[in-house]
């Protein structure tokens, strides 16, 4: 089963899911965009993919280049604590 097939945003223009800046017209596309992941039934393992790919750009489940490297960062956080107690 591919999880794409199921995407919530599947049809919908590319281009909304990544906006250029973080303010104005790309704000409103922002929200558009995650709104759009917020009803995906395939949120998670969008994320996932994007999360273990390193994609740096555009929203993926939900959550915007910088969400996603504030998520990468705490998983090491909890590797690294994890293997040394």
């Amino acid at each position: 089963m591919n999880w794409r097939n199921y995407a919530a945003c599947r049809g919908t223009d590319p281009e909304t899911f990544f906006p250029i800046g973080a303010t104005g017209p790309a704000l409103t596309q922002r929200q558009k965009a995650q709104a759009t992941c917020g009803e995906c039934p395939v949120r998670l393992a969008c994320l996932a993919f994007a999360v273990s790919a390193g994609i740096d750009h555009g929203i993926w489940g939900g959550l915007d280049p910088d969400e996603r490297r504030t998520l990468r960062t705490a998983a090491k956080r909890r590797q690294t604590t994890s293997v040394n107690p």
